[in-house]
């Protein structure tokens, strides 16, 4: 295994870093029940894309499914997660990972009484914003083509 290619080809290195004070307020939602866009694939360009998901209790989640381009992982934050890892149901915690790669079956929810946090992580990068933003709003006969276009077949 060897190092990617080279992206950055200046002498000096360039100012390009990305803060974000940990009071922003979600990008999706609202506290304690939201999704923050940590680092999209734009600001990423295309690298990756990192979530921070706030569940509040019984929050539920997606079904099982899987991504054809894209892994994804869960590193767990605070409270209890139940993680799915294509075999069976795992009460994941604080500390807890689970990375699941291209083609891996996967779900996730949080059925405690407790709200939960995770940091999600897609790579590569893919514009996964506009599916957690607009899934709520899709017709159910057209929801099967949305999840296609955002790569999320679910069984």
């Amino acid at each position: 295994m060897s190092y990617p290619e080279k992206v950055y080809l200046g002498e000096n290195g360039e100012v390009s870093a990305n803060f974000r004070p940990a009071d922003t307020p979600p990008e999706l939602g609202q506290e304690g029940d939201g999704i923050h866009y940590l680092a999209t694939t734009e600001t990423t360009r295309g690298e990756y894309g990192l979530y921070r998901v706030m569940m509040k209790p019984r929050a539920g989640g997606p079904s099982t499914h899987f991504h054809r381009t894209i892994s994804e992982s869960f590193f767990i934050l605070s409270g209890t997660v139940n993680l799915y890892n294509g075999d069976k149901w795992v009460d994941a915690k604080q500390g807890d990972f689970l990375h699941v790669p291209q083609g891996g079956l996967h779900a996730f929810r949080n059925d405690s009484d407790a709200p939960a946090e995770m940091l999600l992580l897609f790579t590569p990068g893919a514009p996964r914003e506009e599916y957690f933003e607009k899934l709520g709003g899709i017709a159910k006969d057209e929801l099967t083509a949305f999840r296609e276009k955002h790569d999320s077949y679910f069984l």
